[in-house]
């Protein structure tokens, strides 16, 4: 019988590698310099949305989401995001999650094209910065599609790889990302909690336990 699934799109920060802290940490600096206070419950609210999505749960959160115009809130994206770069450019292979590139060179073995959804703007220079640019068959613009949980970005990478959604796992970390895998119809693999990541249809806690046997139905 054929194989089914043909391809397996991931998504980048928390699945790929961690840069969850880097992005916390770049959050709180850009948050404390218009005075709001940020914790940990509020950057489980940041995963897996935009970087504009994000500063407005901060903003909303701080009392202060009709303080600035559109222009200003860019601008305060931009730095925060040129703090998360700063951050990130030291990342080489190790920094790849345990398990990952020998998941990588095994999907590649077996013929199963790559892709990668991320909401990240920075997710081509991280997959440089990691050295699995060849493993990688495309990478998702995030600026040309809307954000998780809209399905887009699985939908765009899955015609970016030349496959039906149908043929396709969607690997995320995060539960707007695991609605978006589910909207485009596709198999939703979520890395993390099972208590956080009710909806996907199978979770392992880190993406070294993935059972590659199990998923090619």
């Amino acid at each position: 019988m054929e194989q089914k699934i043909k391809g397996i799109i991931f998504d980048m920060d928390g699945v790929i590698t961690d840069t969850s802290e880097y992005h916390y940490t770049a959050w709180k600096l850009l948050a404390s310099k218009i005075d709001i206070y940020i914790d940990r419950d509020v950057n489980e609210n940041l995963k897996g949305i935009s970087r504009m999505a994000s500063l407005d749960v901060i903003l909303k959160h701080g009392g202060r989401e009709n303080d600035f115009s559109e222009a200003e809130k860019l601008v305060l994206a931009t730095t925060k995001n040129k703090y998360y770069v700063e951050m990130i450019s030291r990342f080489t292979p190790d920094n790849l999650l345990d398990g990952v590139e020998l998941l990588l060179k095994e999907l590649k073995s077996l013929g199963i094209k790559i892709g990668i959804a991320s909401a990240s703007k920075s997710a081509g220079k991280l997959i440089e910065l990691l050295g699995i640019t060849q493993l990688i068959d495309y990478v998702v613009d995030p600026t040309t599609v809307p954000g998780k949980p809209a399905p887009d970005i699985f939908l765009k990478a899955a015609e970016g790889l030349e496959l039906e959604p149908s043929q396709c796992i969607g690997v995320e970390d995060a539960r707007a990302g695991i609605e978006a895998i589910k909207k485009a119809g596709m198999y939703s693999v979520g890395i993390g909690d099972k208590a956080v990541l009710t909806e996907a249809n199978v979770v392992y806690k880190e993406p070294k336990d993935i059972k590659l046997k199990t998923l090619m139905f």
